[in-house]
């Protein structure tokens, strides 16, 4: 006789109904709306996966099997696909991010000059059109991207406090771009990644309780 599979946990039921629905829902103010936090995965991991493969060409198997690890790491926290979120990350932004509660969005906000500032060297950066142009500019400008970058991940460590998976990822993350050369892998991958998450990460700033009342 077939076995009767038990019904959803309502707990379940509720969290997949609500992270479905998000993006139709009006913000909470002081929240990370679900598209942001999705697309911000999405581009990370995008990244992860873009350096894995130029460091393997490379013969930098250690670094190759870093950032994979880092790569499958995201996809088994999100289990259903980067368009769903259903997995822990999932969870995650449902329990510590969606609602507003304890963000600590003055240090986002914070990190405005930084975020600027390093978009527009990753747009100098991109307009070097040979290798040659592309490896001078890294060696005159690297330390301004790496102390930019230092700084806006060190705030987002305090953004992402709570417990869970995007606490672990940006952690991860900040280790692999002190001691794994991460940003300069970045740079030679191309920078459309990498601006993307800046942007929306500048954009989320800008739309943060300290904007609003700096522009009251």
């Amino acid at each position: 006789m077939a076995r009767i599979a038990p019904p959803p946990k309502p707990t379940s039921v509720v969290v997949v109904f609500l992270l479905v629905l998000s993006p139709a829902l009006p913000p909470v103010a002081g929240s990370f709306s679900f598209s942001s936090y999705r697309n911000m995965l999405s581009l990370t991991h995008s990244l992860t996966v873009r350096v894995a493969n130029v460091r393997r060409a490379r013969g930098d198997i250690a670094g190759y099997r870093r950032a994979v690890t880092i790569a499958d790491r995201m996809e088994r926290w999100t289990r259903l696909g980067f368009l769903s979120l259903l997995g822990p990350m999932g969870w995650d932004y449902l329990r510590n991010y969606a609602w507003g509660r304890d963000l600590e969005y003055s240090e986002l906000y914070a990190a405005v000059p930084e975020l600027n500032g390093l978009l527009a060297l990753l747009g100098e950066f991109s307009r070097r059109r040979t290798d040659a142009e592309r490896a001078a500019w890294i060696g005159r400008n690297y330390g301004n991207v790496l102390r930019a970058s230092k700084l806006i991940i060190g705030r987002l460590q305090r953004v992402f406090s709570k417990a869970g998976p995007m606490r672990e990822l940006v952690e991860t993350l900040r280790k692999e771009m002190v001691d794994g050369d991460f940003l300069r892998d970045c740079l030679e991958v191309g920078t459309n990644d990498l601006k993307g998450l800046i942007q929306i990460l500048k954009d989320l700033a800008l739309q943060s309780p300290d904007q609003r009342h700096a522009d009251l």
